[in-house]
């Protein structure tokens, strides 16, 4: 089964289940789904899927973030309940082991020969690390290794 037609079978569940929050975050998932689908006139993979649930869920922290400092307890509570129900989807996080050893393989299989490839390394991780790390601390790591 498809992670698009998951998500669907996961509305119909929030429906049966009168879930009005996570009824809410998948119809809003699968409208952003349907909207790229429209403009860019193509089909959506579990991949593309993939990341356009991790770039939501990456809007809903910064907004949580934005809404703690402005003190909007409310708000920052419905950003909060809205990333649990789109990493419900999201395959399973990385943990720092699991990271590292991909790290290591990607320096091995790359040869990076100092900074300037580093962009080599992130093009051979993210196809088997998206929607499964923050790409921000993914960055940091590799300007580690690259460093050390």
């Amino acid at each position: 089964m498809s992670l698009l037609e998951t998500l669907k079978e996961a509305q119909k569940d929030a429906m049966r289940a009168k879930d009005k929050v996570r009824l809410g975050t998948i119809r809003m998932a699968l409208a952003a789904v349907k909207q790229r689908e429209v403009d860019e006139r193509i089909e959506l993979t579990d991949a593309d899927v993939i990341a356009l649930l991790t770039k939501m869920v990456k809007q809903r922290k910064d907004a949580a973030s934005q809404f703690e400092q402005a003190k909007r307890q409310d708000l920052v509570d419905v950003e909060l309940a809205e990333i649990v129900v789109l990493q419900d989807f999201l395959p399973q996080a990385l943990s720092d082991a699991q990271l590292d050893e991909l790290l290591s393989e990607a320096v091995q299989e790359v040869q990076p020969a100092g900074m300037q490839d580093m962009g080599k390394v992130m093009a051979w991780l993210k196809p088997k690390v998206q929607g499964r790390v923050d790409m921000g601390q993914l960055s940091g790591k590799i300007k580690a290794k690259l460093n050390a």
